[in-house]
């Protein structure tokens, strides 16, 4: 094969790899196309092609191959630079001919090129291999040996365990730990075959063998989970330990073993434990979830350092019931603020349905700072039921009542009782439930299914607020939105006065829709002060540049904000509208402001940007227009992205 040739399937195989790792065939590939690419393959290998246009090859007869690559792939094994690419498809070729390949390979190969194969002969998981692999044990080299202990664990089997288990004590040092490996291994086999009884000997002889710790946790672990049940007091032996690598390893075990006996041994063992390790335990028993444990980690919630009870109290928010609630209130009125909000959080997170029923029996009767709390709360859940109690409850001489009532009718009020709101912000009890009762009013309009019907009532309530309560309700039809919202909010506009003018240019400039844009516009002619025009002609602005709409409309409001904006500023960042429109028409209109000094950097940069997306396309175009940039003597980024563009429109106008 030409060099030329092997080239030219090298790449076009490396175009086949995305989709040809990600299936062993596609549905429209015969028998026989597949035969033909790992042929191709084969011819790759077999050529002298460079090292660097074989690995690929390789890669795909992961995907291609069968026996009848293997003897092109095995002649690579002894190959530096490409023996782990050969090992890539000899691992997952289903054929026993690349088992008999690697095994052969043991042979000829040594030091690192051993070591790769003898991890492929265990990837396989070829038992043939079991004897050759026994003898490597003994290697001088510390890795071949530790390679072949791992590969005879991922092996298994009893011939595999009696070969590693007198190496355990016997082997240097260097190579123990991967023989207590291949050991596990072994034994994890053995338990997931169902033999119990042998993997309970093998984990036994490694916990009492002298080994690096991490071995000896993995044998307890498994010790347990092989014993099942009968593992629980092991299990019980761990979380008593003072090492907090074995207290490590009884929490995780904990959490994979069933039964109620484990929950039993953690619930047993939190009493005993110091704070830190309460924490742990709790947070394992959350894990297990466990219905059992309720009762042991509400009883923790009670009392105790505050940490353990944060943690308690965060468990039982996950999985408590009603029988929580009188602990959890308690400790909303703990003074420790983190422990104090996290039972607030707990008590309107409670998943029991029953626990609305009883918040709001408690709220009839409750008093003072338990009263706050549970009317906080049952905004939070939104209980309708307590909706009676609240609207009593804003009528409270006691501001902080006051304050949470607000803030919970504005999670739960609907539109009838919607007027409660509203009379809040228009004459506030005190001038403190002022912000309270705009937020929740804000909360409870953007909650409104008829945002229309809510506007009527917001908007039937300004004629007859002051000043700062219609501030407060325009507020709310912003947050709100709609025809009728926009409608009031665009008449406030026009109002005389400056603090309403002020809101009104404040939240139509925020306005969410494009059907504000007219009402922006005229705002920012007629406003009784400079301020509030530039406000309102930065919100037409950024409806252009911001929200989806025809490139046409988008256009047109281009142009009419460069007619209407009375300040360059304005007209720098009207500049950036083109970017959103990318055409020939755009960009000209662009470079087009090069000429205004004032003008000239946003210009640029609008160009410049349009340019980039459309020089594929209209390459001639886009070089005139670069070069008028380049020639008003932009300089920065602006002017040497267009250099840059310039040069690739020049080249897409002259190809070769």
């Amino acid at each position: 094969m030409t060099i030329r040739r092997h080239a030219a399937i090298y790449f076009t195989l490396i175009a086949a790899v995305a989709s040809a790792m990600a299936d062993r065939t596609t549905a429209a590939e015969s028998k026989s196309q597949v035969s033909d690419q790992e042929q191709k393959l084969i011819e790759v290998l077999q050529s002298n092609a460079p090292p660097q246009n074989k690995a690929i090859p390789c890669k795909l007869l992961a995907v291609y191959g069968t026996k009848n690559a293997v003897p092109a792939l095995a002649a690579l094994l002894t190959d530096k630079d490409l023996a782990s690419w050969a090992r890539i498809a000899l691992e997952v070729i289903p054929d026993q001919a690349a088992d008999e390949a690697l095994r052969e390979a043991m042979s000829k190969v040594q030091g690192r090129l051993l070591v790769g194969v003898i991890n492929s002969i265990g990837v396989r998981r070829d038992a043939k291999a079991t004897d050759a692999l026994a003898k490597r044990l003994n290697d001088a080299d510390a890795d071949v040996a530790s390679a072949a202990a791992v590969a005879l664990g991922r092996i298994g089997g009893d011939s595999a365990a009696k070969t590693l288990e007198p190496f355990l004590a016997g082997s240097p040092a260097a190579v123990r730990s991967a023989v207590a490996q291949g050991c596990v291994l072994c034994a994890e086999k053995y338990l997931a075959e169902g033999k119990r009884a042998e993997a309970m000997k093998l984990y036994d002889i490694l916990r009492s063998a002298d080994l690096p710790k991490q071995r000896i946790l993995e044998a307890i672990r498994g010790a347990i989970l092989a014993r099942q049940a009968d593992g629980v007091p092991l299990l019980a032996e761990q979380l008593k330990s003072t090492d907090k690598a074995l207290f490590g390893i009884g929490l995780r075990v904990a959490r994979e073993l069933p039964g109620p006996q484990v929950t039993e041994a953690l619930v047993a063992e939190l009493g005993k434990a110091t704070p830190d390790r309460q924490v742990l335990l709790i947070i394992a028993l959350a894990d297990r979830g466990d219905a059992t444990m309720s009762p042991a980690v509400l009883e923790v919630a009670k009392s105790g350092p505050n940490n353990v009870r944060t943690a308690a109290i965060r468990v039982l928010q996950r999985q408590g019931d009603a029988s929580c609630v009188p602990v959890l209130i308690d400790a909303a009125m703990n003074a420790d603020a983190e422990l104090s909000q996290t039972a607030v959080t707990a008590l309107a997170g409670l998943p029991s349905k029953e626990v609305d029923a009883d918040l709001v029996t408690r709220l009839q009767k409750a008093e003072g700072e338990i009263r706050t709390i549970l009317i906080a709360v049952v905004g939070q859940r939104r209980i309708e039921a307590a909706l009676p109690i609240l609207l009593k409850a804003v009528e409270d001489s006691d501001g902080r009542v006051r304050a949470a009532t607000l803030s919970a009718l504005g999670s739960i009020v609907g539109l009838q009782d919607l007027p409660v709101l509203i009379q809040r912000a228009v004459k506030p009890q005190d001038p403190q439930d002022a912000k309270a009762a705009e937020d929740a009013l804000r909360a409870a309009c953007i909650r409104m299914p008829d945002r229309e019907a809510c506007a009527e009532k917001l908007t039937l309530a300004l004629s007859q607020a002051d000043i700062a309560a219609k501030c407060r309700l325009l507020s709310a039809l912003g947050a709100m939105g709609g025809e009728k919202a926009l409608q009031a909010v665009a008449a406030a506009g026009k109002d005389a006065s400056p603090e309403i003018q002020d809101v009104a240019s404040r939240v139509l400039g925020e306005w969410m829709s494009a059907d504000a844009s007219p009402a922006l516009l005229e705002m920012s002619k007629t406003a009784g002060d400079d301020k509030y025009k530039i406000r309102a002609m930065r919100g037409y602005i950024r409806i252009a540049r911001q929200l989806i709409l025809p490139a046409e409309v988008r256009l047109a409001m281009f142009r009419t904000a460069m007619e209407v904006a009375k300040r360059n500023e304005e007209k720098q960042i009207a500049l950036d509208i083109l970017t959103r429109i990318p055409s020939v028409a755009t960009l000209q209109l662009a470079v087009s402001y090069l000429s205004d000094p004032t003008l000239k950097d946003a210009a640029a940069d609008a160009a410049v940007k349009i340019a980039g997306k459309v020089v594929g396309t209209e390459p001639k175009v886009v070089a005139e227009a670069m070069q008028k940039v380049v020639d008003s003597g932009i300089s920065g980024n602006s002017g040497n992205r267009a250099k840059q563009i310039l040069e690739q429109a020049k080249a897409g106008s002259n190809p070769r």
